[in-house]
């Protein structure tokens, strides 16, 4: 059922292909994995690169591993947005990010994603090198990012977010959740709070050809929402816009496996495939390998492209 309609919608996508550096990506051909890099002392994952001793070291050897293991595009970070997690100024941000964007740029011509929500990080790293910025507040929280975008002609990935610190609870073995948070309809909220975030950049002159959704999983939604909101992911996709899904290590699976971080690979692979086949284009994950294999598998059975070609 979720197939069927999820197949029908790709025919009404606005733009079918996106071209990013030297990888065009072609929506509903195949699922696209982007490995995480968390260059951040407190990721909620456990897997923050500022823990190590030689930081850009660190980074480039995951990256490395990422894309032997199958990654399309990488992904970086130097602010945590975990549950209870605080700001941290732009400069601190950059002065973790740009170093190592600047040698993951000598070392691959994978396309790479700034994770940021702040305009002055997000031109600084394009200039170092980055090709998309990934923001988490769907360019609502800094007025001058979508411009930024725009100048750059970058691709944007819009992210639904109703993250609040007093919503957060933390448990010291699963981590933050957020809990009393309340929806009208909670898929009908959503894609009316991303279309806010689709008039700001539409505003800005950023194309339809250049904007991925993200429903944002794990931010401001409790963990029966999140998993209602995976389910119901194909209702998102109708948008006509491809779509990250960003599951990977998240509290939801946490606490319906009752389960550490470290132990939510096979979770998070299981609503990857869930989200492969409500309509998920790209999945943001810290374990390539486990995932990109999964993806594999989904799409042999469920695209009919990848079926024809066997």
């Amino acid at each position: 059922m979720h197939l069927s309609l999820v197949m029908s919608v790709n025919v009404f996508l606005r733009h079918r292909a996106l071209k990013i550096r030297d990888v065009y990506f072609r929506w509903g051909a195949r699922t696209y994995i982007m490995g995480i890099l968390n260059v951040t002392p407190d990721s909620f994952s456990g897997d923050g690169l500022l823990r190590t001793v030689d930081v850009i070291d660190a980074a480039l050897r995951q990256a490395q591993r990422m894309l032997d293991e199958g990654a399309d595009m990488l992904d970086i970070g130097g602010e945590s947005t975990r549950p209870g997690s605080e700001p941290i100024p732009a400069h601190e941000e950059m002065r973790r990010v740009l170093p190592i964007l600047r040698e993951l740029r000598q070392m691959t011509n994978a396309p790479i994603s700034i994770d940021t929500s702040k305009a002055v990080v997000a031109a600084a790293a394009i200039e170092a090198g980055a090709d998309m910025i990934n923001d988490v507040w769907g360019l609502r929280l800094d007025p001058d990012l979508a411009r930024v975008a725009a100048d750059a002609r970058a691709p944007v990935v819009l992210m639904h977010n109703r993250l609040t610190p007093k919503a957060a609870s933390i448990d010291p073995a699963l981590g933050g959740r957020y809990v009393g948070v309340e929806y009208e309809n909670l898929v009908e909220d959503v894609k009316r709070e991303l279309g806010i975030c689709l008039e700001i950049a539409h505003r800005a002159g950023i194309g339809d050809d250049r904007i991925i959704l993200d429903p944002g999983i794990g931010f401001g939604k409790t963990v029966a929402q999140n998993l209602e909101l995976l389910n119901r992911l194909h209702e998102i996709r109708a948008l006509g816009y491809p779509l990250l899904l960003g599951a990977s290590r998240k509290s939801f699976i946490g606490y319906t496996l009752n389960l550490p971080p470290d132990q939510r690979a096979e979770g998070t692979a299981a609503a990857n495939v869930i989200g492969i086949d409500r309509g998920a284009d790209i999945l943001r994950v810290h374990d390539v390998r486990i995932n990109v294999r999964a993806a594999r598998m989904a799409d042999a059975i469920l695209r009919e492209g990848n079926r024809r070609g066997a």
